[in-house]
């Protein structure tokens, strides 16, 4: 057991789901080498102490949403309090307190981004600066791409996992009622059971299991696990904002997704026109991972670095501070949590 009471067996079940979120834990136990009695209950006690969930998430690119990474910068007094309103939104994920507090980096998307950026975010005081970069092509941390690519599973493991989970073969299929409520279910719980989506959706077993298979292979469905990023031993987290020359930034960014360092790395608007979210086990790591590694990359003009301090919001998760007083300073809210993509 580590520090913090997690082991290599629990690290194993994490990566099968985030390879196959739905995968039966008889499966999972099959490819682990346990039982499946020892899947769900490592899994149950990963609920409760690392946070732990499975859930749905949808592609914003196959359901043609404008997709952002918002970079807000607030008064020290008042930065926590933004970003913990800013988590309470449907239409934010991963945001993270950085730059000594005063910096809010998260990702955003669907219908209320603007009414966000040129309503809430202006009336709301204490915030000195916002930047908006709009996400044109995401290389890593799409759809089906876990957010961390450094697990314990080796390929043949991996490999046995991945083979049962439909591929995406397009075109996306048409968005229903039932589809709409189905996502609504496994938005919340991405294992929630075929009997709760059929009750959910008041049709048939058949019809979910069908719908559910669609809404897969079309690239509109994917599944991720939202847990404590601790687990992996990579606890310094860092936002690379880089100047790439227009005509190697396709190669750079390529080169950049290939890394097991990177979590999220996409072609953003603006004078920084790649975006990458790093992970390194400490600041040592990171230092080599940007001189041996970044600052080779082809066309880099400009490279700036972003601490991030504390996570508020996971893919869905949301992690407040313990209450303290009256929120002063919070943005507008617009409804429960969903998990859009950058991470």
């Amino acid at each position: 057991m580590t520090r913090d009471g997690v082991d290599g067996l629990d690290r194993a079940v994490i990566h099968a789901l985030q390879i196959d979120g739905r995968a039966p834990f008889r499966r999972i136990g099959e490819v682990l080498g346990v039982s499946d009695q020892t899947v769900a209950r490592r899994f149950s006690r990963l609920s409760g102490a690392v946070g732990l969930r499975v859930l749905a998430l949808t592609d914003p690119a196959v359901l043609h949403e404008r997709q952002w990474v918002l970079r807000v910068r607030a008064a020290p007094e008042a930065a926590a309090e933004i970003a913990e309103a800013l988590a309470r939104r449907s239409d934010t994920s991963w945001i993270s307190l950085c730059s000594g507090g005063t910096e809010i980096v998260a990702s955003a998307c669907g219908d209320g981004v603007e009414s966000l950026l040129f309503e809430a975010l202006p009336r709301t005081r204490h915030i000195l600066d916002v930047r908006a970069h709009e996400v044109l092509h995401v290389f890593y941390g799409g759809a089906g791409q876990p957010f961390t690519k450094q697990g314990p599973l080796t390929e043949t493991q991996a490999t046995r996992l991945a083979r049962h989970a439909p591929p995406v073969v397009g075109p996306p299929p048409k968005m229903d009622g039932t589809s709409c409520r189905m996502l609504e279910v496994l938005r919340a719980d991405g294992r929630a059971s075929i009997n709760e989506l059929t009750a959910a959706t008041a049709t048939s077993a058949s019809t979910v299991r069908r719908r559910l298979h669609e809404l897969r292979a079309g690239g509109v469905l994917h599944f991720d696990v939202d847990v404590d990023l601790a687990v992996f031993d990579v606890p310094v987290r860092t936002m690379l904002w880089l100047t790439i020359g227009i005509d190697e930034l396709l190669a750079a960014g390529t080169a950049l997704a290939a890394s097991p360092e990177v979590a999220f790395a996409a072609g953003v608007t603006g004078t920084s026109n790649l975006f990458a979210s790093v992970s390194t086990r400490d600041t040592s790591a990171l230092w080599q991972f940007l001189t041996s590694f970044v600052g080779r990359l082809p066309g880099v003009r400009d490279i700036e670095t972003v601490t991030a301090l504390r996570p508020v919001k996971g893919a869905v998760a949301f992690f407040p501070r313990p209450p303290t007083r009256a929120s002063r300073h919070a943005p507008p809210r617009a409804g429960p949590p969903r998990g859009p993509a950058a991470r």
